[in-house]
């Protein structure tokens, strides 16, 4: 299988539009299914009644394939990015609530009993000591749900969005194997980078933990 490098330079300025749209859906997916599962951790953090209803429906909601949410979304918001987007959002929900779940679950009773005993209100005390000691694991779910939403992008191509995925759909068509190839790749570079990103940002952010180490 050979590629066309004359085709690639050709459209070189469709490549980056179609990629830079394909990173935007993704990271807006993320940033409105964390913006959702935050509060929710939250609730089902604290308020155990509701923590299996709040995980099961994530979960049931993860089970309806990915082509079958687009479709029932486009009654709604149509053949937009919106409807991609929303898609994608509830996707990435599964993995952002639980990893925040566990995260909050995983920060010491004593060191939140101490932030109490200091007069610390609880909306601090979850900023300032519970979050940020649950962000190693809130991260996690963060690189997850990131690498997950960019390999899903290409999905919504069946609804005239998809981004990077639209060059399968052309390649395919066509019978013509150099767009498909480059949309693997670039795909698969976008996830990577992005990976890479969020775990330098993950290391900016928690410097406790490498002070943790030197000290083990």
């Amino acid at each position: 299988m050979s590629v066309d490098w004359a085709w690639i330079a050709d459209h070189t300025d469709d490549l980056t539009a179609l990629t830079l749209s394909h990173l935007q859906a993704a990271l807006t997916a993320v940033l409105l299914g964390l913006l959702v599962s935050l509060p929710l951790a939250v609730v089902a953090h604290r308020v155990r009644r509701l923590r299996g209803l709040l995980l099961g429906l994530s979960n049931i909601l993860f089970t309806i394939p990915s082509i079958a949410v687009f479709v029932l979304l486009l009654p709604v918001s149509g053949l937009t990015r919106t409807t991609t987007v929303i898609g994608l959002t509830i996707y990435t929900l599964v993995v952002l609530l639980r990893n925040t779940v566990e995260g909050l679950d995983s920060v010491p009773a004593r060191t939140k009993e101490a932030a109490k005993a200091m007069g610390t209100r609880p909306l601090r005390t979850l900023i300032t000591v519970e979050l940020p000691l649950a962000l190693p694991v809130i991260m996690a779910g963060v690189r997850i749900a990131t690498v997950m939403a960019i390999s899903l992008v290409s999905v919504a191509t069946y609804i005239g969005d998809g981004g990077l995925g639209q060059l399968f759909t052309d390649g395919f068509q066509r019978n013509f194997p150099t767009p498909v190839i480059v949309g693997v790749v670039l795909t698969l570079l976008l996830a990577l980078v992005a990976d890479a990103l969020l775990v330098t940002v993950q290391y900016v952010l928690t410097p406790w933990t490498r002070r943790q180490k030197r000290g083990a």
